[in-house]
């Protein structure tokens, strides 16, 4: 059964949307690349004629990330979204890019998009991810996961035991006793006041990194942890399927849950609780559901999320606050004291802007979400090389 028929016996509206929704992202991304990338962002304009939306800057990262998800899409798709070119093309544009790049997210995620997507081994980017952790510098959650997937998608294309071992042990190290994964690892380079924090991103990925170490492998152990962290972020999912945005790891709660962010109900939430319900961890599919229909049917703001006339979903939804104050505010508050937040935040600072921008990486990873159910197995059988 493939991920849509897995929602469709869940919800079949909630299926027939999100198929919507993949029919958006292929009409979205052709106006997100120019001059064979992909730009950082598409962001809402408004004109005396109406409203569009402006392209602005570039992103190595999304055009990896844009990559792996149109694998899984017709070619003849991806040659009208990438003007002639094939996904595999622009995975190994963005490895040679990489190359240069002093960013190790990019660097892993275009490693992973190089053997998952083109079945190439980038040698120079895995050996600096593995010169990283071999140095036991801080390293971002989020780059440690991506660099264990691209450490378990190139593994049958060379020698990547070792790099994925660092990864994992790095990981696992860092795991808190209620599942969650700090923001930084080690935790204590996120500064005193800030190192209980983890955001979403980290919990997802590195969820995802560890369900599938756990096939390739054959990893009870890996399992478990990914067990953890997925079911603890279930466990916490919103009433109305939002997926929020800051943890404590230490007794496992929410510590601010806005913004909200699109992408996460679309895309991320379900990438790394798909993935671990595949490799034989619980089936999570009623918060994946739940978190989609979030998407239209909000409480926070009566304004959609979803512009099928732009080709894109609006980023998120957040406070009316200055500089991300009440996430600091929390931050400190319950750095001082377990589960202390002060109170009347919600009324001072409601969570009801909309964020008008969407950026490439939304709609690829939406692509990744739904289309690559597959990949896990292909993994048990010692290959994962990605698309149709």
């Amino acid at each position: 059964m493939d991920r849509l028929q897995a929602l469709d016996a869940e919800s079949r509206a909630t299926r027939a949307r999100t198929e919507q929704l993949i029919e958006l992202a292929k009409k979205g991304l052709p106006q997100m690349f120019a001059h064979g990338a992909f730009v950082h962002t598409v962001r809402e304009l408004k004109t005396a004629s109406g409203r569009s939306v402006r392209a602005e800057g570039d992103s190595l990262r999304y055009a990896a990330n844009v990559a792996s998800g149109l694998a899984f899409v017709d070619e003849d798709v991806q040659r009208h979204i990438l003007e002639g070119a094939t996904a595999a093309d622009l995975a190994l544009n963005c490895a040679r890019r990489a190359e240069k790049s002093k960013d190790p997210g990019a660097v892993a995620l275009c490693a992973w998009a190089a053997a998952e997507v083109a079945d190439v081994y980038a040698k120079p980017l895995l050996k600096r991810l593995t010169a990283l952790l071999e140095s036991e510098e801080t390293i971002a959650t989020v780059d440690c996961s991506w660099t264990l997937i691209a450490a378990l998608a190139a593994r049958h294309l060379g020698d990547t035991e070792h790099l994925s071992t660092l990864a994992a042990n790095r990981l696992m190290g860092g795991q808190g006793a209620t599942g969650l994964f700090p923001h930084m690892l080690p935790a204590v380079s996120n500064g005193r006041l800030r190192a209980h924090i983890g955001c979403f991103a980290d919990q997802v990925y590195s969820t995802q990194g560890l369900a599938r170490l756990s096939v390739a492998k054959n990893d009870p152990t890996a399992l478990a942890a990914a067990e953890a962290s997925g079911g603890r972020i279930a466990h916490l999912q919103g009433p109305a399927g939002q997926w929020w945005w800051h943890y404590d790891t230490r007794d496992g709660s929410v510590v601010e849950g806005y913004p909200v962010y699109s992408v996460h109900q679309h895309a991320m939430g379900p990438m790394a609780l798909l993935d671990l319900r595949e490799a034989g961890g619980t089936d999570h599919m009623k918060s994946v559901a739940k978190g989609l229909r979030w998407l239209d049917e909000h409480p926070e703001v009566d304004v959609p999320m979803v512009s099928e006339e732009d080709g894109v979903i609006w980023r998120k939804v957040a406070r009316r606050e200055p500089k991300k104050a009440v996430r600091a505010i929390s931050a400190l508050t319950t750095g001082l004291k377990r589960g202390f937040h002060l109170p009347g935040l919600d009324i001072m600072f409601p969570p009801s802007r909309v964020d008008y921008e969407c950026r490439p990486y939304e709609l690829g990873w939406l692509l990744y979400a739904w289309l690559s159910g597959g990949v896990v197995e292909r993994l048990r059988n010692g290959a994962v090389r990605g698309g149709r």
